[in-house]
């Protein structure tokens, strides 16, 4: 027994301390008992702990036996024990560094680096030839111009490798709409402002002029102006100006005039004031084709019926539901496939190239609605050869109901088909 308690000593439980030893000795003063902390000569143990490997030793050892009875010398509750703490083993894994602050560190060098190069290396000089590297737009030159940005994909060229007429319109209904909700007058129609909402007012097209220098292949980057004017009391006029992003060169120019009509009834209306006011300050007087340019493009129709060199028809055209666009009626768009495509004849296709059209908008076409599509040729389309070359022609188109009454008119002017090199080149 000597001998335990003399081990006792120099080798306390993980739980000794002096304030426990303090409470032992006066439990002990009161039971009688030998506290744990105290030698056979009375005197106090150090209350240090040993290393963690020799306190799971202690911990581990069998109980003392004197006369062969267990004596049992901790008599401190658990309670009244004080842990003390101790760090666990170092081991390879508890030694390899934080890896998410070494990437933070990282991360946070690269963005650095590449704010710098931005800085110093990449200075343009014209900062509104920025490509719209998300295809979003922007509102440029005072806040009078929106500017957007559309690569041609594979699945808007045609046969010739170049975009079709029909690509480029919807890229320009596309910019004048983003104008719109770019400007923050979108309401909840197709284009139509906050106070057009209220009056269940929408835009229908008029009338579209445009001019094509030339057209882009696949893969070229066009970059999209456009803009509005005022056009008479009811109406109001936008603009477009198409060039390739990386030459600069005109691709097109466009024109248009918008009126109002009223959703439910579906008969033109006045502008009110109050829309007036919402779309005044972004009128802009500048036209992308001028008086001059346009005087020169023939009046659509007039030709239509009478003697000239080739006159074709197809009859039975149905809108299809892809044709209508959220104001429940056939997109403007569509009437170009249903004038150049379905009537003109494979001749005129496979041998020039859309110069320039005007079409002037007449009555509007639902879903259920049955129409024919008229082209008059009043040019001649000789083959091309080592000796001959196609000539320059016209076309006057009528798309109407089969009832009578005149959806479009349309004249179209159709130039020889060059190479998109040649086109560069010209």
């Amino acid at each position: 027994m000597a001998g335990s308690l003399a081990a006792s000593a120099f080798f306390p439980g993980p739980g000794s301390s002096p304030a426990a030893s303090a409470r032992s000795s006066k439990n002990a003063a009161a039971t009688g008992e030998l506290p744990e902390n105290l030698s056979v000569r009375g005197i106090v143990a150090k209350p240090n702990p040993p290393p963690a490997a020799m306190q799971v030793k202690a911990q581990a050892q069998t109980l003392p036996k004197v006369n062969g009875t267990k004596v049992n010398l901790k008599t401190v509750k658990p309670d009244m024990e004080e842990t003390v703490p101790h760090s666990a083993p170092k081991t390879f894994y508890n030694q390899l560094p934080d890896w998410s602050m070494l990437l933070a560190a990282i991360t946070t060098i690269f963005l650095a680096a590449e704010k710098q190069w931005t800085l110093l290396d990449w200075k343009p000089k014209k900062p509104d030839m920025l490509v719209d590297t998300f295809g979003f737009g922007r509102i440029i030159q005072d806040g009078m111009v929106f500017r957007q940005n559309f690569m041609i994909r594979s699945y808007e060229i045609g046969a010739d490798r170049t975009a079709s007429i029909e690509t480029l319109m919807n890229h320009l209904q596309e910019t004048a709409l983003n104008h719109v909700r770019t400007a923050g007058l979108l309401g909840d129609g197709f284009g139509a402002t906050p106070e057009m909402s209220k009056r269940n007012l929408i835009w229908v097209v008029s009338k579209i002029q445009l001019l094509v220098e030339q057209y882009p292949a696949w893969g070229d980057m066009v970059q999209v102006d456009t803009w509005v004017a005022a056009a008479g009391k009811n109406g109001m006029r936008r603009d477009w100006h198409v060039r390739d992003y990386n030459s600069g060169r005109t691709i097109l120019r466009a024109t248009s005039v918008w009126v109002m009509m009223h959703k439910k009834t579906r008969r033109l209306s006045k502008m009110p004031d109050e829309v007036r006011a919402e779309i005044g300050p972004y009128f802009n007087d500048r036209s992308a084709i001028t008086e001059e340019q346009s005087e020169k493009l023939a009046k659509t129709g007039n030709k239509v019926g009478d003697d000239a060199t080739e006159q074709f028809i197809r009859k039975g055209l149905t809108p299809r539901w892809g044709d209508l666009d959220v104001n429940q009626h056939v997109n403007n768009v569509k009437y170009i496939g249903w004038i150049l495509e379905v009537s003109a004849p494979i001749s005129v296709l496979e041998k020039h190239e859309l110069a320039s059209m005007t079409l002037d908008y007449r009555k509007e076409c639902g879903r259920d609605s049955v129409l024919q599509s008229l082209t008059t040729v009043s040019g001649e389309c000789t083959s091309i050869g080592a000796d001959k070359q196609a000539s320059a022609i016209q076309c006057d188109h009528l798309l109407q109901l089969e009832s009578g009454a005149d959806i479009v008119k349309a004249h179209t002017e159709w130039r020889p088909k060059r190479s998109h090199a040649a086109a560069e080149n010209a």
